[in-house]
């Protein structure tokens, strides 16, 4: 009596939820959410610096080369000449890359937080302080300097044996730790036009965004020329155009349901799906197969005055099962979120229901893009 109360509720609820959906207006976003400036982006900055004053925790030098080839050419540069054959036995200093992203826009003297990684074995890098490291672009030019105490959000300890760790100590981060030396030329103030491009390839959102710039700013301001740019007519001085920029990303463009797409993960069995996917009527049917194999050692030992010897050997037993297959019967129009659940009450794992939504985009039963990552 209580299962059935329990399916009544459930059968209400899901229902007054599809209401809602149906009743539900299209959404609305705005373009800067929708799209990004073409040729307005960060840029990877990377550097090799060196993390000093760690507690006995850095670097091996005898299995860390480079880190000893650092200090010394470091020195040397500093005016410090060690005399040859010295063999440096350190223990406070570990070799590390030092990564950040300069955003678009930044100019010289803006700060920057970075990341330190450590390149060795250093076991950890807690209390150091990452000396003077130049961070370079792609192109191998110098774009900012790095400096300062490295911050690890985790903490360890060991003795006799023993090791206590939380988090990961190998890796920190310095806030405001890198200074802008020189800025990335951006084309946003040169040229007739600025291009948006679209996060997502969507012919529909592209001539609505052109759309929406032309009833707002006048006709023949934008125009869609694929299903991703939209190329935008822009006024020529900078503060016109900073400020024609912040009027047209505010924009708010009335968006239709997403396309139907089914996102699988192969590896842990996770499905994702969008409320757009239907299916054909079609029916399905799943089985169990097990296989368990169990291996038993058996010695076999010679007479007490033998001449043979002790021979282990094994006895293997091979069991195969195979469960009741069930056959399952799905209509036309069902939403794949009922599919997965009746396929769960029939005892389907994770990799089978991953299985079952291949065969059924193969049948053309499931209407949705199927992308397995």
């Amino acid at each position: 009596m209580q299962n059935n109360v329990t399916l009544k509720i459930l059968s209400i609820a899901a229902l007054i939820f599809a209401m809602l959906l149906a009743a539900m207006p299209a959404r609305a976003d705005r373009i800067r959410d929708l799209a990004s400036v073409q040729g307005v982006r960060p840029n990877q900055l990377i550097g090799y610096g060196l993390v000093v004053g760690l507690d006995g925790s850095g670097d091996q030098t005898t299995q860390t080369p480079f880190t000893v080839s650092s200090l010394t050419s470091m020195l040397s540069q500093l005016g410090v000449q060690l005399p040859p054959g010295t063999s440096l036995q350190l223990k406070n200093v570990a070799a590390v890359m030092v990564t950040a992203q300069l955003p678009a826009f930044a100019r010289a003297g803006q700060a920057l937080d970075i990341t330190v990684s450590s390149l060795g074995n250093a076991k950890s890098l807690s209390g150091g302080t990452l000396l003077l490291t130049p961070l370079k672009g792609a192109d191998g030019q110098i774009y900012a300097m790095a400096q300062g105490n490295v911050i690890i959000g985790g903490a360890g300890a060991s003795a006799g044996g023993s090791k206590v760790q939380i988090n990961h100590l190998s890796a920190g981060r310095i806030p405001a730790g890198a200074t802008v030396e020189r800025s990335v030329a951006s084309p946003f103030s040169k040229g007739e036009f600025i291009n948006f491009e679209l996060n997502v390839t969507d012919f529909t959102t592209a001539r609505r965004v052109a759309e929406a710039i032309n009833n707002v700013l006048g006709t023949g301001t934008a125009q869609a020329l694929d299903g991703r740019l939209i190329q935008v007519r822009a006024p020529s001085g900078s503060n016109d155009r900073v400020a024609f920029m912040a009027q047209v990303e505010n924009l708010k463009i009335e968006l239709s349901d997403p396309s139907a797409k089914v996102i699988i993960n192969a590896r842990t069995g996770s499905v994702v799906m969008t409320r757009s996917v239907m299916l054909e009527p079609c029916a399905v049917a799943h089985g169990n197969l097990s296989v368990t194999i169990n291996s038993t050692p058996l010695v076999s030992q010679p007479n007490p005055f033998g001449q043979g010897q002790t021979v282990v050997t094994e006895k293997s037993q091979i069991d195969i099962k195979q469960g009741a297959g069930s056959v399952l019967l799905m209509e036309a129009g069902v939403k794949l979120a009922d599919v997965v659940k009746a396929l769960n009450s029939l005892g389907a794992s994770a990799q089978d229901l991953v299985a079952i939504l291949e065969a059924m985009k193969a049948s053309g039963a499931l209407h949705a893009e199927l992308e397995v990552i």
